[in-house]
C-alpha cells in the first residue's frame, strides 16, 4: 500500500526533474515575484532587469517591436513560439485585436490538448503501470474506470489517480515556477483552482442533487487542505521557501496518503474482509455496468455483439488504419451536434497522440497490443521526447559537430522497431509489452509539459497586452482551464446519482495540486549553492487569494457538520455567491479600485 504513495511521489519528482532540467540556469536566489511590482500607472522598473515588459503598451506603437526584441524581460524561456514577438512584430498595431483573438483560440485549444492527453493517454498508462507493479486490485481496475474523475477513494484517488488528474495543474505550476517572471501564475492557478473547485464545483453539485456528505473523508481532506493553505500562507508571509519546507510539502502529501491508507485498512478490518455495502459516510461506488457506460468504448472496441463468430486474421495495414482512427462511427451517429462539433476539434489532437503515445489497456484481452502501431511508437515516442525536451535544444545538438542527436534517436528507434516487428505477431502481445506503458507514460507527460509551457507563455503574453498581473491571470484563465475537466466530470457524476463521490473529489483531488505543485516547483529551483527560493508577494491580490481560499475552507468545515452533513441547494447557492464576491474583489484589487497604501 505504501508503495503506491511512494511511487507517485518518486514519479512526480523524477519526471518533473527531467522536464525542467537546467531551469536552475537562472541567477541563484532570484525572487519569484507572485504579482508584478507594477500595476497600471505605476513605476515600471523591475528588480535588476531594467524596464518591465509591461512598459511596451505605454510606448508608441512604432517602437513596440524594437522594445520587445531588445528588452531581456520580454524573452520567453522555453516553448516553441515567441508570442510576444509575434503580437508586437508580426501583426501590425491595427490588427492587435485579431492577434488577441487568435491567441485566445489557441489558448482554448491548448486546454483541449491537456485534457485529451491526460484523459486518454496519461491516466490509462498509469493504470497499466499500477497493474504491472501489482499494487492493488482497486488501483489496477478502478483507476482505469474512473481516471477521468478526480476521486478521493482509497488508494487510487490519492496516488496514481491524483497524479493523473493533477498532471496539467502540477506541470503548469512547475513550468511557471521555473521563471521568476511567471511564478505568480503558479500561485494564482493553484489557489484560484482551489477556490473555484471548493465553491463553484462543490456548490454546483449541491444544487444539482442534494445529498448527505461522507463525513469522515470530508473532515480528513478539509483538515489536510487547511494545513496546506496555512503553510503556504506562512511561506508567503516570511517571503522564502527553504529546502526543508519544500521537502515538508512533499512529506505532508506522503503523510496524507499514509493516513488514507491507514483509515481504509482500519475500516476494512472493522467490517471484515468482504466487501460490505457502503456506510452512510462512505462514497458510493458505481457498478461495473455504470463504469463501462461512463467510460464509453474506443473506436476498436465494439463489444461482444460486434465480434465475428469465426476468428480471422487481420492484416497489419488494417490493424494500423483501425488503431489510428480516433472516431467511433456508431457513437458518432448517436451523439448530438454539439458533441460532434467538439469532437471535430479533438480529432487532430487525438490523431497526433495516437501516432506518438502508446497505450496499454489492462482491461482488454490483448492489452491493446497493435503490432504495427506499437512498432511505430518505438520510433515516434523517443523522437517526441527528445524534440520536446527543452523545446528541442537537445535534439538539435550536433554530436562532434556532424550528426544530430535526433538523427541518432531515429536510427536506433528504427532498428528496434524492425526487430520488434519481426519477432512478434499481431495476435499476441510480447512478454515485454508492459514496457510500452512506461514509454506511453513518459511520452504523454512530455506532451503535457510542452502544452503547459506554451500555456504559461501565452498567458504571460496576454498579461503584457492587457497589463494584467500574473496572479490574476493564474486565478482566472489558468485556474478555470485546468478545472474545467473536473467541473464537467463531477457535475456529470452528481447528475448520474453519485454526488457524494463527486463532492469528495472537490476537497481531496486538489490536495495533491497544492502540496506537490508548490513543493516540487520550488524544490526544482534550488541549487547546491542556494537552498532557498525567495517568494515576494508584492500585490495585495496574493493575500486576498490566500485568504479567500482559507475562508472558503473554514466555511465548509463549520457549515457542513452544522447541517449534519445534509447538503442542499442553500449551501450550494452560498458557495457560488461567495465565489462571485471573491472574483469581484479580486478584479477590483487588480485595477486598484481596492488598494492599501502600505502594500
Amino acid at each position: 500500500l505504501s508503495l503506491a504513495g511512494a511511487l507517485s511521489l518518486a514519479g512526480a519528482l523524477s519526471l518533473a526533474g527531467v522536464l525542467v532540467e537546467d531551469s536552475g540556469a537562472q541567477a541563484a536566489g532570484t525572487p519569484l515575484e507572485l504579482g508584478h511590482t507594477v500595476l497600471p500607472g505605476g513605476d515600471a522598473l523591475t528588480h535588476g532587469r531594467g524596464l518591465d515588459c509591461w512598459e511596451v503598451r505605454k510606448r508608441n506603437s512604432s517602437e513596440w517591436c524594437r522594445f520587445v526584441r531588445s528588452n531581456p524581460d520580454c524573452r520567453l524561456d522555453g516553448g516553441f513560439l515567441d508570442y510576444l514577438e509575434g503580437v508586437f512584430c508580426v501583426f501590425p498595431p491595427r490588427l492587435l485585436p485579431l492577434a488577441v483573438t487568435l491567441y485566445a483560440l489557441w489558448l482554448l485549444y491548448l486546454f483541449i490538448i491537456l485534457g485529451v492527453t491526460a484523459e486518454k493517454f496519461f491516466c490509462p498508462n498509469l493504470s497499466a503501470i499500477s497493474t504491472n507493479l501489482k499494487l492493488s486490485h482497486n488501483v489496477a481496475v478502478s483507476l482505469a474506470a474512473h481516471c477521468v474523475f478526480s476521486l478521493t477513494l482509497p488508494l487510487h484517488g490519492v496516488t496514481f489517480l491524483a497524479f493523473g488528474n493533477g498532471a496539467p495543474d502540477v506541470f503548469s505550476a512547475v513550468v511557471a515556477f521555473s521563471d521568476p517572471r511567471t511564478a505568480g501564475l503558479a500561485i494564482g492557478a493553484i489557489f484560484g483552482a482551489g477556490v473555484f473547485v471548493t465553491t463553484v464545483v462543490a456548490g454546483g453539485i449541491a444544487l444539482v442533487k442534494p445529498f448527505t456528505a461522507a463525513s469522515r473523508p470530508f473532515l480528513r481532506d478539509v483538515i489536510f487542505y487547511m494545513v496546506a493553505v496555512f503553510l503556504t500562507f506562512m511561506v508567503l508571509y516570511f517571503g522564502r521557501m527553504t529546502l526543508g519546507e519544500a521537502l515538508g510539502y512533499l512529506g505532508l502529501y506522503a503523510f496524507y496518503v499514509f493516513t488514507v491508507v491507514l483509515c481504509t485498512w482500519i475500516h476494512r478490518r472493522q467490517r471484515g474482509e468482504g466487501l460490505a455495502p457502503p456506510g452512510p459516510w462512505e462514497p458510493e461506488m458505481p457498478t461495473d455496468a455504470e463504469e463501462r457506460e461512463s467510460t464509453g468504448t474506443s473506436s476498436g472496441d465494439y463489444g461482444e455483439e460486434y465480434r465475428p463468430l469465426l476468428p480471422s486474421r487481420e492484416t497489419s495495414l488494417h490493424i494500423l488504419s483501425a488503431a489510428l482512427s480516433p472516431l467511433d462511427y456508431r457513437k458518432w451517429r448517436r451523439k448530438p451536434w454539439y458533441w460532434r462539433l467538439f469532437k471535430v476539434f479533438r480529432v487532430p489532437v487525438e490523431l497526433v497522440l495516437l501516432l506518438t503515445v502508446p497505450v496499454v489497456d489492462p482491461d482488454k484481452e490483448d492489452l491493446n497490443w497493435k503490432r504495427p502501431l506499437n512498432c511505430l511508437h518505438v520510433l515516434t515516442s523517443p523522437l517526441l521526447c527528445i524534440l520536446t525536451l527543452k523545446s528541442g535544444t537537445y535534439a538539435l545538438y550536433q554530436i562532434q559537430g556532424v550528426f544530430p542527436v535526433w538523427g541518432l534517436v531515429a536510427l536506433v528507434g528504427s532498428v528496434l522497431a524492425i526487430i520488434i516487428f519481426i519477432t512478434t505477431s499481431n495476435e499476441e502481445p510480447p512478454k515485454y509489452h508492459c514496457v510500452f506503458a512506461f514509454l506511453g507514460f513518459l511520452a504523454s507527460a512530455m506532451w503535457i509539459n510542452a502544452a503547459a509551457t506554451e500555456l504559461v507563455n501565452i498567458l504571460r503574453t496576454l498579461g503584457v497586452i492587457f497589463q494584467l498581473s500574473n496572479t490574476v491571470l493564474g486565478l482566472t484563465l489558468l485556474a478555470w482551464g485546468n478545472s474545467i475537466g473536473d467541473t464537467f466530470s463531477d457535475l456529470t457524476m452528481a447528475r448520474q446519482g453519485y454526488p457524494r463521490m463527486a463532492f469528495s473529489a472537490c476537497f481531496g483531488g486538489i490536495i495533491f495540486n497544492i502540496l506537490v505543485g508548490v513543493g516540487l516547483g520550488c524544490l526544482l529551483q534550488m541549487t547546491s549553492s542556494q537552498l532557498a527560493v525567495k517568494l515576494e508577494p508584492d500585490s495585495l491580490l496574493v493575500w486576498i487569494l490566500a485568504g479567500a481560499l482559507g475562508l472558503s475552507l473554514v466555511f465548509s468545515f463549520v457549515s457542513v457538520p452544522a447541517q449534519c452533513f445534509q447538503l442542499g441547494k442553500a449551501y450550494g447557492a452560498c458557495l457560488i455567491l461567495y465565489y462571485l464576491a471573491f472574483l469581484c474583489v479580486a478584479l477590483l484589487t487588480e485595477f486598484r479600485v481596492i488598494h492599501l497604501s502600505t502594500l
